[in-house]
């Protein structure tokens, strides 16, 4: 049963999402990770293996399908 770790909610969907993540420094875009999302507040969870695939495919040998320039700010 999920039980959102932010905001209480017992109720959530699952979504394809796109997740940055950092590694070395680099941000690497990930996208179509499925995910449960917190209905209330939006917050999202990776099962263990999703976490485990997404991490074998960008610490592994696999060819980015795409590359983009991302813009970035500072506060």
């Amino acid at each position: 049963m999920f039980q959102c770790h932010v905001c209480g909610s017992c109720h959530a969907h699952e979504e394809s999402i796109n997740e940055v993540f950092q590694v070395d420094g680099r941000a690497i875009l990930v996208k179509n990770v499925p995910a449960v999302v917190c209905d209330r507040c939006g917050e999202f969870l990776f099962s263990r293996e999703t976490t485990e695939k997404v991490r074998n495919l960008i610490h592994g040998e696999q060819i980015p399908v795409s590359a983009i320039m991302m813009d970035v700010y500072a506060l």
